[in-house]
């Protein structure tokens, strides 16, 4: 999970080889996203480097929403003479196709991306730096920064700590080999990250009214499987009733995971009347980015996600299917 000296120089090298940058990561952004943009952003600063942060939103987490002004989607317009020096930075995430739909054109600008997903990889006119291995994208984030300036300042080791406590659960997703991660954690507190207070913008401050969209959503859950998969939904009229800015899937998954036999858990939610988004969370055993990858997502073997045109109606039995074959 160390990132190479020859991923640092590639890095550097493209840098200091453009004059103006896109950051981007993928839509829906999570705390990780988000904070591996901003971090980025730090690195392109010391560098002198103009830039601008994209994203198509939406930002429902509250802790990502101070940051919400601070991206846009859509591209500042260049001419062909100015597209040739720009380059285009993707973070938590390896396709542009990810990135949504951003107002503007990014295909054929020089790319680098920066992720931790089992699922993702390079194109050939891509340069980059992955690990499947690395629990959050802002952890190599971490590791570019120190390796190419130094210690971290205050503000960006705060924001970094933020994108890695939301990516793993609070240090809960993580494994036995870990002891380097916690490491990398160690100093971004000694930076001057504080956990007490990070959690508390994680886990407080959230909307009356996802507590009960999340009693809604425990409700309709059903079990497949002999009890191994629970499935649940939130419909349009769901979505109507409580709002779209505000849910908590993360105590969605702890409860449901809770259950004495469970070993993954589907939450669907039905976007539009054609096209639905899914979350799907596993104990150690079951590999979800692998049901995942069937329906357009990808993610982690524990923690994945997709979005693909369909209804909850019939995509839960395609979904169960698929589990059933890994299960």
């Amino acid at each position: 999970m160390k990132i190479t000296t020859e991923s640092v120089n590639e890095f550097k090298a493209f840098i200091e080889a453009h004059n103006f940058f896109f950051i981007s990561g993928h839509k829906e952004p999570d705390g990780d996203a988000i904070a591996s943009c901003l971090g980025i952003a730090d690195i392109l600063d010391t560098f002198k480097k103009p830039y601008q942060l994209l994203s198509v939103g939406p930002f429902k987490r509250n802790e990502i929403l101070p940051y919400k002004e601070l991206f846009s989607d859509t591209m500042e317009f260049m001419d062909d003479s100015e597209r040739k020096k720009a380059g285009l930075i993707i973070v938590d995430c390896s396709e542009i196709a990810r990135l949504g739909d951003i107002d503007g054109d990014l295909k054929g600008l020089d790319t680098f991306v920066i992720d931790h997903h089992k699922t993702s990889g390079l194109t050939e006119n891509m340069k980059g730096y992955i690990d499947g291995n690395a629990p959050a994208c802002t952890y190599l984030i971490q590791q570019f920064y120190e390796e190419i300036i130094g210690p971290i300042p205050k503000k960006t080791a705060e924001i970094l700590f933020l994108g890695f406590c939301t990516d793993t659960g609070f240090f809960r997703f993580l494994s036995l080999d870990s002891a380097p991660v916690f490491e990398a954690v160690s100093r971004l507190v000694s930076y001057g990250a504080d956990p007490r207070e990070t959690y508390r913008k994680i886990t407080s401050g959230k909307p009356y009214s996802t507590r009960k969209l999340l009693g809604v959503l425990l409700s309709k859950a059903e079990t497949y499987l002999d009890g191994r998969l629970v499935v649940t939904y939130e419909s349009l009229d769901d979505t109507k009733k409580y709002g779209g800015e505000g849910r908590d899937s993360d105590a969605l998954y702890q409860n449901l995971l809770a259950v004495r036999g469970v070993e993954a858990v589907v939450f669907l939610r039905q976007d539009t009347p054609t096209t639905c988004t899914g979350g799907f969370r596993s104990q150690d055993a079951v590999d979800v980015s692998l049901v995942a990858a069937k329906f357009g997502g990808g993610g982690h073997k524990n923690a994945s996600g997709m979005s693909c045109n369909g209804r909850v109606e019939t995509l839960i039995p395609q979904i169960v299917k698929e589990f059933a074959r890994i299960m």
